[in-house]
């Protein structure tokens, strides 16, 4: 005789939980917490919060994140080649894709940088491949792309000028917004200058290049083994990450040197956040290539967390990090960061 028994009702939810435990472990990063101090880190959400259209491209990925740091606001934009631009809602906890020109959604965009003048706000995107850089609406609509300089542009440096009258190609790397004008950096190519262009927003949206370039490529002050990213802070300063030589070289907008941060030896750092006090700087290597790059956490220019998203999370694809931006959301701390070669995504939250 078969008896029939009555299950608990507590009984479904917690195979429930099981289940969504056993999905998540399979990630291999449950329970798994990287950094130190106040700035320890979990793992929040990986790729399956993409679009399926995002995660079905994810492993070509190679570029960066802005944050809409407007108060009330606080939605992430990045974009990924074949997919076009995304949306992360401001409480991370949704992915959309955004209508995408299709000269922009087949090449890759490098960076991603969103800017408010005159009440509008614009998302910039360097295209690194397509020798161009690409203005868009926060709805992904395309108001303008600059075109290379000519051999007859007048970039306000003899270096730059003659880079140019010799066909050399124009590679972008980042693109930072300030004053009315482009910061651009151009460290994927031999010429490796920040150049500028002013820009006309509004209506009759138009920017053309400008006669004022600094940087170059050496081992002086002031100069980039690979000037990778850009970064505008508190429109005083221009910190440029100078990728192989584990720097921060930082200008006046007029693009004078002022200084150098110097990061741990061996890292290669790829671009620079700014939230609060904080800095936060992805690494394309680390002092121990072994072990994946960290994510750096500096305050007043000091190393306090190092996060090291492959070897310590679990997140295999984070050989390399291309990018990495931090948030607060309520009371908790969290980095949004982007793998390269192979591509991937991840969101990190901070552990109480």
């Amino acid at each position: 005789m078969f008896r029939t028994m009555k299950l608990s009702p507590i009984l479904p939810v917690f195979l429930g939980l099981v289940a969504v435990s056993l999905i998540t472990a399979s990630q291999g990063n449950v329970g798994k917490v990287s950094g130190q101090g106040n700035f320890r880190f979990r793992v929040l959400h990986t790729s399956d919060i993409l679009p399926a259209e995002a995660k079905a491209v994810l492993k070509a990925a190679h570029g960066g994140f802005a944050v809409d740091k407007r108060k009330g606001k606080g939605e992430t934009y990045f974009a990924l080649p074949g997919a076009g631009i995304l949306q992360i809602s401001a409480d991370l906890k949704s992915v959309k894709l955004l209508p995408t020109d299709e000269e922009m959604k087949k090449t890759n965009m490098h960076n991603a940088m969103l800017w408010t003048d005159k009440g509008q706000s614009y998302l910039t995107f360097p295209g690194n491949a397509a020798n161009k850089v690409y203005t868009t609406t926060l709805d992904g609509k395309l108001v303008h792309t600059l075109a290379p300089p000519t051999a007859d542009t007048d970039l306000g440096a003899a270096a730059a000028n003659d880079y140019f009258k010799a066909k050399g190609a124009f590679i972008p790397t980042d693109v930072e917004y300030l004053n009315g004008m482009f910061y651009i950096p151009t460290g994927y190519s031999k010429l490796d200058y920040v150049l500028t262009a002013k820009v006309t927003p509004g209506k009759n949206f138009d920017a053309k290049w400008n006669a004022m370039a600094f940087g170059g490529r050496g081992t002086g002050a002031g100069q980039f083994g690979t000037g990778h990213g850009v970064t505008v802070v508190n429109k005083k300063r221009v910190d440029i990450a100078d990728r192989p030589n584990s720097e921060i070289d930082r200008f006046t907008p007029d693009g004078k040197y002022l200084e150098t941060v110097q990061l741990p030896k061996g890292s290669f750092p790829c671009d620079t956040y700014y939230d609060d006090k904080y800095l936060v700087v992805g690494a394309l290597h680390g002092p121990d290539r072994s072990k994946g790059a960290p994510i750096y956490i500096l305050e007043d220019d000091k190393v306090v967390s190092t996060i090291m998203a492959k070897e310590e999370l679990g997140l295999a694809n984070f050989q390399h990090i291309h990018n990495a931006v931090m948030r607060k959301v309520g009371k908790k701390w969290y980095v949004i960061a982007q793998a390269w070669n192979p591509g991937d995504f991840a969101i990190l939250e901070q552990v109480d």
